[in-house]
């Protein structure tokens, strides 16, 4: 059992858009901290009307996109293009700790909730910003989303085939590069605030944050002026390696033979086939010159064998080998279920919902669920009445002015 939160009595506003900012957040929540959405049902977050829609019936509070990532908060629903929203939204950060966010730089300050403003109010207070390009720099305010950045950061070149264009990823890295980075940021600015009293802002660039990923590319040019090319599965220093058809449909196992002791091992696993003693395989510099005839031969053993038998397989014979999982087998992982990955909670429109927990364990402080994904606004009251200490009368002011949506 727990002996405590790791964030427990941590305060969070969170001005946050879409994965960046709100996963930064998500990390707070799930250790304890207390952390308040500010939404817009005028312009609700894009993650909130993007598909997948529970029963494929479309709406902000049905998106299983949004509710992955926002278990553990509290939603309030302020119109802050409104003077008398902005005074709330103020009010709320003299009650924070940590203010986060991941806007286009200068739009927090148009809102009059800038860096500067907010010590006004909070003097100790961090910020932490988790911005495309940083604050600063001569395109610090262009603006897009995860998908340009991986272009920025290049991911999108090494990906693909060599003789064909780079393929634009499905998944944008960098929306989740960054947080467990800014994560680890706040954690030192908490850590100096408890120390000295003083808070700070965080300035954090998520294409800087994405291209500590790619050091090896980013060392061979530096060092080498060599450029790192699309080389589609395969490896410099791997054959075989790739990724092979198996028996059933659409059914498929990624297999990486390093050296040559690992293929005298695979040689032996698939029966010592008489094209293995070929010479032109009989090292790895050949095997690599060889390489489209060695994957075609490969995938000639792995089509008489079902995904999880290759796998298993090769793995007892100590060379690296994994199913190319799609999302059934993925939800249905007994190792991710066993270490509590999942969190199935009922939500409002939802109902029965997997929500995903922290990729870690805290022996005595773990990550748990409190609460499902919020509806848009659906803790409006209560943070107001509760959090924020308002009477009945003054919320009964806001909710019939022009604050609230």
């Amino acid at each position: 059992m727990p002996y405590g939160d790791v964030f427990d009595g941590v305060k969070v506003v969170d001005f946050g858009w879409i994965l960046a900012g709100p996963i930064v957040s998500k990390f707070l929540a799930d250790h304890g901290a207390t952390v308040v959405w500010i939404e817009s049902m005028k312009k609700p977050d894009l993650s909130r009307v993007s598909s997948p829609y529970k029963d494929g019936i479309a709406g902000v509070n049905r998106t299983g996109y949004f509710a992955l990532w926002a278990a553990n908060k509290y939603s309030i629903n302020i119109d802050l293009s409104k003077p008398r929203s902005k005074e709330l939204a103020k009010r709320l950060v003299a009650w924070a700790d940590v203010v986060s966010e991941n806007r286009r730089p200068g739009v927090m300050e148009k809102m009059g909730l800038g860096y500067d403003e907010l010590k006004k109010i909070k003097p100790d207070i961090i910020m932490i910003r988790s911005s495309n390009q940083g604050q600063t720099g001569p395109f610090a305010a262009h603006p897009g989303l995860g998908n340009n950045l991986n272009g920025l950061a290049g991911f999108n070149s090494f990906v693909g085939w060599a003789d064909e264009e780079p393929i634009s990823l499905m998944v944008a890295y960098a929306d989740f590069l960054a947080p467990p980075l800014a994560v680890t940021a706040l954690i030192a600015a908490l850590d100096y605030r408890r120390k000295t009293g003083e808070g700070q802002l965080l300035d954090m660039s998520q294409l800087e944050a994405s291209l500590q990923y790619l050091m090896p590319p980013l060392l061979n040019y530096s060092i080498n002026g060599v450029e790192n090319r699309k080389m589609g599965n395969a490896h410099p220093y791997a054959a075989p390696h790739g990724v092979y058809r198996c028996k059933g449909e659409d059914r498929w196992c990624a297999i990486a033979v390093l050296d040559d002791a690992e293929w005298k091992r695979f040689c032996t696993v698939i029966g010592d086939a008489p094209w293995t003693q070929d010479p032109k395989f009989s090292t790895l510099m050949l095997r690599k010159e060889n390489e489209e005839e060695l994957n075609k031969l490969v995938e000639a053993w792995t089509l008489n064998h079902s995904a999880e038998e290759v796998m298993h397989l090769l793995q007892e014979a100590s060379i690296a080998a994994g199913v190319v999982k799609n999302g059934e087998d993925i939800c249905e992982d007994p190792q991710l279920k066993e270490r509590g990955l999942y969190w199935v909670m009922e939500h409002n429109e939802l109902e029965a919902f997997t929500h995903l927990g922290q990729p870690y364990i805290l022996s005595k402080t773990p990550a748990r669920p409190y609460r499902p994904a919020p509806c848009l606004g659906e803790h409006t009251e209560y943070v107001c009445k509760h959090l924020l200490g308002m009477s009945e009368e003054e919320f009964v002011e806001l909710l019939t002015g022009d604050v609230f949506e």
